[in-house]
């Protein structure tokens, strides 16, 4: 796992991230493991931002699409990660930004 403390989550079953400092899941299942392994014993995390696509394409099969990822947050009350969206889907980033929205996270 990249950048153990602090780490940056990019998620995108296509687009690479914009540098090596980002550590890069493909599907939901893999972002879960990734925020649960770098929970704190006080509950927060050490990821620094979270940036999101909308559409898991091929690895929808691996936990759906990524809004999911949202859903399971709000779940598991995990509010400590800023969140940055970079889908092209328009709608995608409506309902992700309602999620976003309604538990008060920062967007960025």
């Amino acid at each position: 796992m990249k950048g153990g403390i602090n780490m940056k989550l990019w998620i995108d079953d296509v687009r690479q991230p914009p540098s090596n400092d980002w550590h890069w899941v493909k599907s939901v299942h893999e972002a879960r493991i990734n925020i649960c392994q770098m929970t704190r014993p006080n509950g927060t995390h050490n990821i620094s931002i979270i940036d999101i696509d909308h559409d898991a394409g091929n690895y929808a099969w691996n936990g759906g699409d990524y809004i999911e990822l949202l859903k399971w947050m709000e779940v598991q009350q995990i509010n400590d990660i800023p969140i940055h969206i970079h889908s092209m889907n328009p709608v995608g980033v409506q309902n992700m930004r309602t999620i976003i929205q309604h538990n008060k996270w920062k967007e960025v």
